[in-house]
């Protein structure tokens, strides 16, 4: 058979999924491809949704990755609308929600992550929303307007980047979380006790070890959101943003290994040689840190894609890289390169009531973990090269701003 009759079937038109289609045509894949997606319109980014897109400062043509047309140019068979519903390993051929059947010779699961649904009396009343894809976030921008009053349960990176939008936007904003502070899952305290003083100074509400029982309804629409010592939050809307789930049923009910997301190795292919899986529904080796992880970001979602797209071209596979996220609130723009999974001690760089600060997470030994940077670009590009290295560096050389962050990377 040549590469020529062959067929790779993309599983999600999200950021994965959709790069993964343009990859294999970068690498040279000459075959048939074909990318099933959910969303009625092409793959787009996801990150603005809360950001730009919540302000009104995006367009739908800002937000694609691709022009519409790249698909077609591409001869790429994008199916916008439909999901896969089926996979029959033995037949190497998958069923689609509108009853086709296609055939493949490597099936790509980019299928994404869901948000993870909280099991609350009045959950389902109307103007209780979530925030995962733009129909969601076109919810809740009809509803920010000046003075309208939005409570957020959750106080991860989700929740702060809505907050901020909507407090840009004139709306009263309370910010509930059950843990201490917001941010308790991501981060540590000093990042955390930073964003959360940060947010009241811009006029949000943030209600720390807070339990929400219930939300209250007039007329079927949210009103109040109930906390456990009995005192309700008046609001206009809910936005609920307590985590994503991996979408792995598809994977599971085709006998493919998950936890905690579909199982890849480094070259992104599950346990069936024959099929792939890139991107949040991924639980993947992180060679830097010796573990599995699932990683919710652009670029793990890039750098999957690349991986899947290599293998099935046969080129060679691509370096690991260090992990890394963003997130911007306000004038701040948060970059994290790295993981703090084994980090004894956090060691501060810069000016942190001036905004402009990082934070080296070291192992016992000094090796550097991670970094967490606002409104730092140097010392976070620097702390990625210095990651990849492995290298040791001490308090006393990262706190000394008279060393250049090219010198510590040295």
């Amino acid at each position: 058979m040549s590469q020529d009759s062959r067929h790779v079937v993309i599983a999600g038109a999200g950021h994965a999924g959709g790069s993964a289609a343009a990859m294999l045509r970068q690498l040279g894949w000459q075959g048939a491809i074909t990318l099933v997606g959910e969303e009625p319109i092409p793959p787009y980014q996801r990150p603005p949704l809360s950001k730009a897109w919540l302000k009104g400062e995006a367009t739908t043509e800002s937000l694609l990755l691709r022009p519409a047309h790249f698909y077609p140019d591409a001869g790429i068979d994008l199916r916008p609308g439909t999901r896969v519903t089926a996979i029959d390993r033995a037949a190497k051929a998958v069923t689609l929600s509108d009853g086709a059947a296609l055939s493949y010779d490597f099936l790509i699961l980019a299928l994404g992550a869901r948000a993870r649904r909280l099991p609350l009396p009045g959950r389902d009343l109307g103007r209780v929303l979530e925030l995962r894809t733009v129909a969601d976030a076109d919810q809740l921008k009809a509803v920010l307007h000046p003075d309208a009053r939005l409570a957020v349960i959750g106080g991860g990176y989700i929740g702060l980047e809505a907050a901020a939008s909507a407090r840009a936007l004139g709306a009263e904003v309370v910010v509930i979380e059950r843990e201490s502070r917001v941010l308790a899952r991501v981060a540590g305290p000093i990042l955390s006790n930073f964003f959360q003083d940060y947010h009241r100074g811009q006029g949000v509400a943030i209600e720390t070890d807070a339990q929400v029982i219930e939300l209250d309804a007039a007329d079927g629409t949210v009103a109040g959101v109930r906390l456990g010592d009995g005192r309700v939050i008046p609001c206009d809307a809910t936005l609920i943003g307590v985590g994503v789930v991996a979408n792995e049923a598809l994977a599971r009910d085709a006998g493919l290994g998950c936890d905690n997301g579909i199982i890849v190795d480094l070259a992104a292919r599950t346990d069936d040689p024959a099929i792939f899986a890139v991107g949040d529904c991924t639980n993947r080796p992180l060679p830097l840190y010796g573990r599995m992880a699932r990683l919710e970001s652009v670029p793990n979602a890039l750098e999957q894609a690349r991986q899947a797209a290599s293998q099935i071209c046969g080129k060679p596979p691509p370096a690991p890289e260090v992990p890394w996220f963003w997130s911007d609130q306000y004038d701040l723009r948060l970059q994290i390169a790295g993981l703090p999974f084994d980090a004894t001690e956090t060691v501060v760089r810069g000016d942190i009531p001036g905004a402009k600060f990082a934070l080296f997470h070291l192992a016992a030994d000094g090796t550097v973990r991670a970094v967490e940077a606002v409104n730092a670009s140097t010392e976070f590009m620097g702390g990625r090269r210095i990651i990849a290295r492995g290298k040791r560096l001490s308090r006393r050389r990262i706190e000394d701003m008279s060393v250049s962050m090219q010198e510590l990377a040295a």
